[in-house]
């Protein structure tokens, strides 16, 4: 083991960019509460504000797994849809099985322009979790209870408020909604059978409202829809920890672009047009398995140096005051002092790493589990 590859699986390392990414977010957060008052003047500055603002948090997620790790995505795409990366409105559909996919998301909104304006669908206890879903807030996220009854208004609002959005967003949606585990790919397959659906073997059945509520709503501002497929280069499983440990990975994409016009307008043919996407992704992930890499022509987008250049920015104006605190506290050589300091030090890590935890899969949500549970 080199060096610097020693280094990165050091826990005071590990400390210092949680502190660096912990206080960066409050401090953004605090500004993008400040930019509340453009609003009534300006929506449109505000927004762009706040576009700038949530790349500056999120390009330092991103710069753990483009400079820290080293992680390679590599695009199977064509060359036209490469050419529309960034100059277009879109909605994308991601496969939910790995806990790094969003970042793998991220790292490609970040190579071509739109990690600031990248939107998402999310589930609404992510609001309430500190940085990100602060954030979120100020980024007009759509937040959703995953109960349509109660989201439906709330989910149509918030998707048709983004029709005047001034930069090009895209706008991620899980449509299984929730993490692929075999319990609830087990549960799945049985409502799958259930409603005389074809069985899935790589995913969990689509649950279409969020798409075809969706594509209803931004007709007329997105573009086209984006299918991307992920899997990891040797059957890997990775981990957002061990990005922090330092571990490379090679992830692979899978992008095919569809024109939102090929999109039936009816909501039931929208519904199956998604459907069948879904068996065509779980064919794409058998061929992945089978081969070892997925149909059509390899890209590799060059990563950019900002996400890099704005953590050593940030990591520059706070761990300076933060190195000359410590060392005025072990000179001071009061024990009650120390020992607070101590204190304070461990409590950092522990919401440090209920922050990872967010991501990790056996600390998902129950959703998916439920019709289960029923049947227990």
């Amino acid at each position: 083991m080199g060096l610097l590859a020693f280094l990165k699986t050091q826990f005071v390392l590990h400390l210092l960019v949680g502190f660096v990414f912990v206080v960066s977010g409050l401090v953004i957060n605090f500004v993008q509460l400040c930019t509340l008052a453009l609003w009534p003047v300006s929506k449109q500055l505000y927004r762009r504000l706040n576009c700038r603002l949530a790349y500056s948090l999120w390009s330092q997620l991103v710069m753990l797994l483009e400079w820290w790790s080293c992680t390679e995505c590599t695009l199977f795409t064509d060359q036209a849809t490469v050419e529309r990366f960034g100059k277009e409105h879109a909605v994308i559909i991601l496969n939910h099985n790995f806990e790094i996919d969003f970042l793998c998301g991220w790292t490609m909104c970040e190579r071509f322009g739109v990690l600031g304006s990248s939107k998402v669908l999310a589930k609404k206890e992510l609001l309430y979790v500190p940085l990100i879903g602060w954030t979120w807030y100020f980024l007009e996220i759509v937040f959703c209870k995953r109960k349509w009854e109660e989201d439906r208004d709330t989910v149509i609002e918030g998707l048709k408020r983004l029709s005047d959005y001034p930069e090009y967003m895209w706008f991620l949606l899980y449509c299984e909604g929730t993490r692929f585990t075999e319990t609830k790919h087990r549960v799945s397959m049985e409502v799958a059978a259930a409603k005389g659906l074809p069985v899935l073997k790589y995913h969990l059945l689509p649950r279409t409202k969020g798409f075809t509520t969706a594509v209803k709503c931004l007709r007329g501002t997105v573009a086209a829809v984006y299918d991307v497929t992920l899997n990891f280069r040797g059957n890997k499983n990775p981990s957002l920890l061990g990005i922090l440990y330092g571990k490379k990975y090679e992830a692979d994409m899978c992008v095919r672009r569809f024109p939102l016009e090929e999109i039936p307008l009816d909501e039931k043919e929208a519904a199956q047009w998604l459907h069948k996407l879904y068996q065509e992704k779980d064919a794409l992930q058998e061929t992945y398995n089978q081969k070892g890499v997925f149909p059509g022509e390899q890209f590799k987008p060059a990563r950019r140096p900002w996400t890099l250049l704005n953590f050593l920015s940030w990591a520059t104006i706070l761990l300076s005051p933060l190195f000359s605190f410590v060392l005025g506290v072990f000179a001071s050589g009061s024990p009650l002092l120390i020992l607070t300091f101590l204190g304070f030090v461990g409590a950092a890590s522990f919401g440090v790493r209920r922050l990872i935890g967010v991501t990790e899969i056996e600390k998902g949500s129950s959703y998916g589990n439920q019709e289960f549970k029923k049947k227990e």
